[in-house]
């Protein structure tokens, strides 16, 4: 299963479109909410119902944790301390984090991405640790994905899906709607 952790002022296309292709590719993607209601709102008053609430147990057994951008969502993302507890979880047993925009600042404050390499949106990159940033539109480094920001939402999605599913199937989808 996929969590992909939703609170309000969340940047959407860095939700939707990775929610979309993953589930193109036939993964279990289930969205959920810190703000303890169903009902999330983007960055831009996009309303969003969720799967469900988080619960700290409902993602112990997740395959990725996703964490779009946008802000105030990057920021109510950093201040939930349940998530910052299943994040660390997540990070112990080495299972895949994925974070785009300005959530990789999430985690760098809670100390996931020490010694590791990654990416965010211009301006964030303070909250990464010193010589971690990169610039890329995507990072992956051990089992951290981070991208820039909407630009990259599509490569970010399908870097996912590539730690996931097979090749063949990303190559599929990617040809289905239509990128090079």
């Amino acid at each position: 299963m996929i969590h992909v952790i939703l609170a309000d002022g969340f940047e959407e296309i860095e939700a939707i479109t990775v929610i979309d292709i993953l589930r193109r590719c036939k993964l279990d993607v289930q969205t959920v909410s810190i703000s303890g209601k169903r009902l999330v709102t983007g960055t831009h008053n996009l309303p969003f119902m969720v799967d469900a609430v988080f619960r700290f147990s409902s993602i112990g057994d997740s395959d990725c944790i996703v964490l779009p951008g946008g802000m105030p969502g990057a920021e109510n993302l950093a201040t939930c301390h349940h998530l910052h507890r299943a994040l660390l979880k997540q990070d112990a047993a080495n299972k895949l984090i994925a974070a785009i925009c300005a959530a990789p600042m999430v985690l760098g404050r809670h100390g996931i991405l020490r010694d590791r390499k990654a990416t965010c949106y211009p301006g964030f990159e303070h909250y990464l640790p010193e010589g971690a940033y990169t610039g890329e539109a995507v990072t992956q480094d051990t089992n951290i994905i981070t991208a820039f920001g909407p630009a990259a939402a599509a490569d970010f999605a399908f870097a996912i899906a590539r730690r996931l599913v097979p090749d063949e199937v990303v190559d599929t989808v990617r040809q289905g709607m239509l990128f090079a």
